[in-house]
């Protein structure tokens, strides 16, 4: 996975350039999505074209499944599968929030294999072979070892926080709201957070290369009802998030389910 990787990471980060260089304008439109999905920006746009013209040049027989690209039955007959989201945490781009990145994971017969996050703002790299390790900013990283919610640093949405959803953890653990989903992820791959979760539903563009990286890390990546994520489905979206360092998973997932 070698190639894999590094294709993934020269074209994430030449993305999170064109999204830095969009966002040091201070000038873009913003269009409301259709079906209440958020705002679209230039920024995912340009994302998306270098994203896609990279791994389709370098992976010709692969297929690709994009937030940003219209979706067609001819990848579900692919085993290797680039799952992408061009601009994870658009609407924290928006309003100069730097919590987002640039999402980019390969699945092999529906299993995640390979995950890159970049975040334009900070220029943090994330990576993630699995059965290869994972790296943070270049350097070897793995999930954290805690198994207690004790003290634990669990990041959520910062819709559902702003809602109080939380409140009753205050005083046993740092529960601390953020943007882009895949952001969390890279944070508790890297062994900055304890664990992410929510029991709202995200598609397979937000996960997959933030769930790569943390099963590289170390970690444990189930919907919420436990299971194992499998990608590359006829319908992207999963319902439910539990992304953990596995020795939380299970009281993360009593938290999800109390």
């Amino acid at each position: 996975m070698d190639r894999e990787l590094r294709v993934a990471v020269d074209a994430a980060r030449a993305a999170a350039e064109a999204i830095r260089g969009i966002a040091e304008r201070h000038a873009f439109t913003a269009i409301d999505k259709s079906h209440g999905r958020g705002p679209l920006t230039e920024a995912d746009l340009a994302a998306n074209a270098i994203l896609v013209d990279a791994l389709r040049t370098a992976f010709p027989d692969d297929g690709l499944l994009s937030e940003e690209s219209k979706d067609g039955p001819e990848r579900l007959g692919r085993r290797r599968v680039w799952i992408i989201d061009p601009l994870d945490g658009t609407k924290e781009f928006v309003n100069g929030v730097p919590q987002y990145v640039v999402s980019v994971g390969l699945a092999i017969d529906g299993e995640p294999a390979v995950g890159v996050l970049v975040n334009p703002p900070s220029g943090e790299v994330f990576t993630g072979i699995v059965g290869g390790g994972a790296t943070y900013q270049g350097q070897d990283c793995r999930v954290t070892s805690r198994s207690s919610l004790e003290g634990a640093r669990l990041l959520v949405s910062s819709t559902e926080h702003g809602k109080g959803w939380f409140d009753h953890l205050q005083g046993v653990c740092e529960v601390e709201p953020m943007g882009s989903v895949a952001y969390k992820a890279g944070l508790v791959a890297a062994g900055l957070a304890d664990a992410t979760f929510t029991p709202k539903p995200r598609n397979e563009w937000d996960l997959l290369g933030g769930v790569a990286c943390i099963v590289a890390a170390g970690g444990r990546c189930t919907d919420g009802t436990g299971t194992p994520y499998r990608f590359n489905a006829p319908d992207p979206l999963k319902i439910g998030v539990c992304l953990t360092n596995t020795a939380l998973h299970e009281a993360v997932m009593g938290l999800m389910q109390g």
